[in-house]
């Protein structure tokens, strides 16, 4: 199989780790592209990986980036931005997609892989809409495009998950917003191998594969299973919808934004799939149950080793 060279923007992200170093191990030339090279940690990338400054908002070091390429990977994405109004999920997804989009016109590159969200342009939260927006913008390119829209991603080191059980470790009760909504949480290593597949593959062009695991799960029993796991006993208290509204609003002015008013709206919709795009892909999906063990084992084991300690003092 002849090596591809590849661009990927937001690749050191959580799922961007997990792609790049599958892309790597299978040969590829990977140039990632980081906008401040000085919060990365070049010696962790693996071998035949480049890491570049470049401003990603400038359409002529896009172009320059992009040249020569084989395909551009974009996995640019954020959860929170700065206030409410949307000018940054804009700036971030739609804004940031057209110049990519433009610099590839430009350079010459058709080929482009672009990471969406499960319910993209549905509901009322600006980060369903801007990811909606970009992806009209990237089917109205005239590329050869596929898109991905997965639903919450699981995974070592993930938002889900691993999130929730640094949140509970201190936490002996949890008011808990939209407690009932719905998620297919998706494994990034299925998430990773459609991307894998889709490189190549000429059939997954001009296609939009949703992306979502075989379980349903509502946020309160996702914070249960974690709890559960890390051997923790702790009660879920659900917020009805008024006082979710206010949690939002409050933590919009924390710092990190553990929680916040967008967040709220975007959990209006459940996150679950009408058409299973690894289904389509040929790829078994990965049941919660079969990794939760290994990505919060260590937490759980961390727990273990307080609770002997407390029992022997």
């Amino acid at each position: 199989m002849i090596p591809l060279k590849l661009v990927v923007l937001g690749g050191t992200g959580f799922v961007g780790r997990h792609l790049v170093a599958r892309l790597a191990a299978d040969g590829h030339a990977i140039t990632l592209l980081s906008r401040n090279l000085g919060v990365h940690h070049e010696r962790l990338l693996p071998p035949g990986v480049v890491l570049r400054e470049v401003d990603v908002y400038d359409p002529d070091a896009l172009r320059h980036a992009f040249a020569g390429a084989d395909a551009v990977i974009n996995l640019v994405g954020i959860l929170n931005e700065k206030g409410d109004n949307g000018r940054g999920f804009r700036r971030a997804h739609v804004e940031l997609t057209k110049l990519v989009l433009a610099a590839m016109q430009l350079a010459g590159v058709r080929r482009l892989l672009q990471m969406s969200s499960l319910n993209a342009g549905r509901g009322h939260s600006h980060y369903l809409k801007s990811r909606g927006e970009a992806e009209a913008a990237v089917k109205a390119s005239g590329l050869d495009w596929t898109i991905f829209e997965p639903s919450v991603i699981f995974g070592p080191g993930d938002g889900l998950f691993c999130r929730f059980a640094a949140l509970i470790r201190h936490a002996p009760v949890l008011p808990l917003a939209r407690a009932g909504a719905r998620f297919a949480p998706v494994y990034v290593g299925d998430v990773v191998e459609a991307m894998v597949r889709c490189l190549r593959d000429r059939r997954s062009r001009g296609e939009v594969y949703e992306l979502y695991g075989p379980d349903v799960f509502t946020m309160a029993e996702i914070v249960r299973m974690t709890a559960r796991q890390c051997g923790l006993r702790r009660i879920v208290l659900p917020l009805p919808d008024a006082l979710g509204r206010l949690q939002g609003l409050v933590f919009d002015f924390v710092p990190g934004k553990p929680f916040s008013s967008d967040n709220f709206r975007s959990l209006l919709t459940d996150s679950v799939g009408g058409i299973d795009g690894l289904h389509r892909l040929g790829i078994t999906p990965t049941r919660v149950a079969a990794k939760l063990p290994e990505i919060l084992g260590h937490a759980a084991d961390r727990q273990a080793r307080y609770a002997r300690f407390r029992a022997a003092r």
